[in-house]
């Protein structure tokens, strides 16, 4: 994450605002405690956190993923040149068991962020998310289990799955091994 240096990105939309730590919380349903260490680069905030504080500052979530300011009209990205968002942490601290690799990080204002997701353990916790957008994920490498709501539904290598991000998700590994998937996350 310190890569990226979101903490500080974020830092700075919040100190722009004259917000306090506080109040960010408050609007955010974040504790204090959680948008202090993500300033601090400490922990990695999963998409669905970042797309929040993306929605609360009114920024594309694309912001936090750019190296500059400029804008581009197209992007390559080089298998070598991914950007790895490591240490993916949830509010109640502990790890999640996956993380992420940002396929586009150059452009900015962008309609859609894409990423490959990688699921490297059983989870201890089976806590969901939801965020504005929409989301498309295909599993590239293992077999999956997508919490969907209520549902649990398995996805193997090969099958995808669209859909409206407001609805509480988690991706899962089905038995422990590492699963990959492509997701598309639309704000």
């Amino acid at each position: 994450m310190s890569e990226y240096n979101i903490g500080a990105k974020i830092k700075k939309l919040r100190l722009a605002k004259k917000l306090t730590l506080q109040a960010v919380a408050k609007e955010t349903g974040f504790s204090p405690a959680l948008i202090s260490q993500i300033e601090n680069n400490n922990v990695s905030p999963p998409i669905a956190t970042l797309s929040r504080l993306a929605k609360f500052f009114d920024v594309k979530i694309g912001v936090f993923f750019a190296e500059d300011e400029e804008e581009y009209r197209y992007e390559v990205v080089r298998k070598g040149e991914r950007k790895l968002v490591p240490r993916v942490i949830s509010r109640a601290g502990t790890s999640q068991g996956y993380s992420y690799e940002s396929l586009s990080w150059r452009k900015q204002n962008k309609k859609m962020e894409p990423f490959i997701l990688a699921v490297a353990e059983k989870a201890a916790e089976e806590n969901t998310y939801s965020h504005d957008g929409e989301e498309f994920l295909y599993i590239m490498q293992g077999v999956a289990e997508l919490l969907l709501d209520e549902e649990r539904i398995t996805l193997e290598e090969g099958d995808c799955v669209y859909f409206d991000s407001s609805i509480k998700h988690r991706l899962l590994s089905k038995d422990g091994s590492e699963v990959k998937a492509l997701a598309v996350v639309t704000r």
